[in-house]
């Protein structure tokens, strides 16, 4: 699976993840008490405008621009499996949000202040597919995700790719 795709996957199941909690919070809530959703929804909104300022950069993260670098080299195309990569991958976001949601049972907040943290998350990394696009497109290569254990770090590999050709430009014009 392509490290790109696998980032435009993450960011969509995180803010999937932050929709179904907050479905749940709304109607484990409900018939409660409306304070608590009210209280929830204006968290959301911090948490929204901390995901934005947080992702406002359009340059690698320092985590994912180590990980490019460490990025082994390959001539050949990785084996083709993104459902079992994402499952391997983001399984900490599916335990997270099935734990979060039971947790409504409880008390409702707390699938609440979940969706909070799963916004932050889904709109601090937004950018970071686009940044590393850019990257690959210079460089003329793809990265690609391995398939490692699931308690392991993340592992790339650098395959060639096609290298974007801009006209240069002179004094504003192009050549």
């Amino acid at each position: 699976m392509q490290f790109v795709d696998f980032l435009r996957v993450s960011v969509l199941l995180s803010a999937a993840a932050a929709t179904a909690l907050a479905i749940i919070t709304v109607l484990s809530a409900a018939p409660n008490s409306d304070t608590a959703v009210f209280i929830c929804a204006g968290w959301w909104l911090v948490a929204a405008i901390g995901g934005v300022w947080l992702g406002r950069a359009s340059h690698v993260n320092p985590r994912i621009a180590r990980l490019l670098a460490q990025a082994k080299p390959t001539k050949t195309m990785p084996e083709h499996r993104p459902g079992g990569i994402l499952l391997n991958r983001l399984w900490p976001l599916l335990l997270y949000t099935v734990i979060a949601g039971g947790l409504a049972l409880l008390a409702p907040q707390i699938p609440g202040i979940a969706a909070g943290f799963a916004i932050i998350w889904s709109l601090s990394w937004r950018r970071q597919d686009a940044a590393v696009e850019a990257i690959e497109e210079r460089d003329g290569i793809r990265f690609y995700v391995l398939r490692t254990s699931p308690i392991r770090p993340i592992e790339l590999e650098r395959a060639p790719g096609f290298k974007a050709i801009h006209p240069e430009r002179m004094n504003g014009a192009a050549t």
